[in-house]
């Protein structure tokens, strides 16, 4: 069976190594005689795994012990809900950054919990860019800051981390794991799974521990962060199957040489395809160069009459799941840990003969 190249934002390709390790033992875990989703949560195994997943994460990304790795679900756009519940607090207000669809969400439902600062925001220029640090307007008495790190949508990413009293959100749900970054500077890390950790239906939050505990009266016990803390994740049955997948990417990734390694390779990806961009009168990409993402390539035609001709025949190439976001069209590209150089290379190739043929 020849496998087709995946560049969709999410459910997001999965390490080949991974799933057929996965298909392996699908129907017989480790000679025990069933699947491991077929085992109970509160099991040595199925616990043995989650502490194995969470001990290799603790290692790729260098997490202080001061930190807790919690395996939620609800995606990440639960935490929209969950941030403000467990961090608002007694101040009852927050900074946001909005650069993209994704802070926008994360903002309307911050409002519903409290009072939000959008202390800055590149709407103006079609979220195409980043707002200057200088030009921000920050609340002195905000009880965190809250931004994404890069936007799915836009292919917009700081190429930064924010300097802030406050302590520092992150909705790192697309590049987490594609670049190391310094758990430390941050208050809060949230992630959806299935772009670089897993399939979809689990949610990683890496909390410093001093903010956990002071969630509002209000807040479901399935959105306290304590809560899944005290329990190990395990408050209920979490996602058995998405932890496991997950902790096989961990291991992966481990065996790939870790995180520099990966940014190295990520890093060779997208600059081999924005220079295809670049390069090219035929294809278009909107977002300034100094915002670029590493993992969300998107790119129009210069004759958006051809995007349909386009998308049809990369998917009769084996490239799959180029459309871009119905909010902004074109085409987008993501690129996370799991699509290969030569993915890129076979996409690059193709816009090359479909340019020469219809520029």
């Amino acid at each position: 069976m020849t496998r087709c190249y995946n560049f969709c934002a999410g459910p997001a390709a999965l390490p080949e190594a991974v799933l057929e390790i996965a298909r392996d033992e699908m129907l017989d875990w480790h000679g025990r005689g069933l699947s491991l989703m077929e085992m109970s949560h509160r099991s040595a195994e199925v616990v043995g795994v989650a502490h194995r997943a969470e001990q290799t994460l603790r290692e790729l990304l260098a997490i202080p012990d001061d930190y807790a790795v919690l395996f939620l679900q609800g995606g990440a756009s639960t935490q929209f809900s969950a941030v403000p519940l467990n961090l608002l607090g007694v101040r009852g207000c927050a900074d946001y950054i909005n650069t993209g669809q994704w802070s926008k969400k994360a903002i309307a439902e911050g409002r519903r919990y409290g009072q939000v600062n959008v202390a800055a925001t590149s709407e103006e220029s079609n979220f195409s860019t980043i707002p200057p640090f200088e030009q921000w307007r920050l609340d002195p008495d905000a009880a965190y800051l809250h931004y994404t790190p890069n936007e799915t949508i836009g292919g917009v990413e700081f190429a930064w981390t924010p300097q802030v009293e406050a302590p520092l959100v992150a909705d790192m749900s697309s590049t987490i794991l594609s670049r190391p970054v310094d758990v430390a500077e941050f208050g809060v890390i949230y992630a959806g799974a299935q772009k670089n950790i897993g399939p979809a239906g689990l949610t990683l939050v890496i909390a410093r521990r001093d903010l956990l505990g002071a969630a509002h009266a209000l807040c479901p016990s399935m959105l306290n962060w304590q809560v899944a803390a005290d329990n190990d994740s395990m408050y209920n049955t979490p996602p058995t199957f998405a932890l496991y997948l997950a902790g096989l990417v961990f291991d992966w990734l481990a065996q790939q040489g870790g995180l520099r390694a990966m940014e190295a390779i990520n890093r060779r990806k997208a600059e081999k395809l924005y220079a295809a961009i670049d390069d090219s009168d035929f294809y278009a990409n909107p977002v300034d160069p100094d915002c670029r993402s590493l993992m969300n390539v998107p790119f129009t035609l210069a004759d958006d009459a051809l995007d349909k001709q386009f998308l049809a025949e990369s998917e009769e190439a084996g490239l799959l799941n180029l459309k871009g976001h119905r909010s902004v069209g074109g085409m987008r590209a993501s690129i996370y840990n799991a699509v290969t150089e030569q993915a890129v290379d076979a996409l690059i190739a193709f816009m090359a003969d479909f340019e020469q043929r219809n520029g």
